[in-house]
């Protein structure tokens, strides 16, 4: 059996102070509608095994935020295992949009559980920007690495980072 792959845009932006703010969302349904820590995600999807996995991240960006990737050059910020099993790969991309706009699509599930009922529930129920620091503590355990690659690709890019003097590590 292949492993599960799925892929995903983190899209950041220069905040106040020149410190980055980065693009999370919190996860939709019921499993997740009163957790915050833990509880996040870059927007990301699933990867079928004829798609390209930048592909499937720009279209999954698209589908859970409600809007296309800003134009920009996406940075790969490699892949992770997570402990799923799954691999996630991820791109940077420098953009801003309005969080608060951002809309989902669905998806299906019995709840409650064994009732019979059928419901429907946003991927994505909000999404937020958010200083590096406060992602960490949002994001489901495996997609903090993502974090703190951008932050050294953002640093390594000039010597202050693109407009990120002081900087979180």
């Amino acid at each position: 059996m292949p492993t599960r792959s799925s892929a995903g845009i983190l899209l950041y932006r220069v905040g106040p102070e020149n410190r980055p703010e980065l693009l999370i969302a919190h996860m939709g349904g019921p499993f997740w509608a009163k957790k915050d820590l833990g509880a996040w995600s870059i927007p990301k999807g699933e990867c079928e095994l004829d798609e390209e996995p930048l592909d499937v991240a720009y279209r999954e960006f698209r589908e859970e935020i409600g809007s296309e990737v800003p134009k920009g050059d996406p940075i790969p910020l490699g892949s992770s295992r997570q402990s799923s099993g799954k691999t996630v790969t991820i791109w940077a991309v420098a953009g801003d949009l309005d969080a608060s706009a951002a809309t989902s699509n669905t998806f299906t599930m019995e709840w409650p559980r064994g009732s019979g009922v059928l419901k429907e529930f946003p991927e994505v129920d909000r999404a937020e920007w958010c200083e590096p620091d406060v992602a960490r503590a949002r994001l489901v355990k495996g997609q903090v690495v993502f974090v703190d690659r951008l932050l050294a690709a953002l640093e390594h890019a000039s010597p202050l980072g693109p407009g990120l003097a002081g900087a979180e590590g």
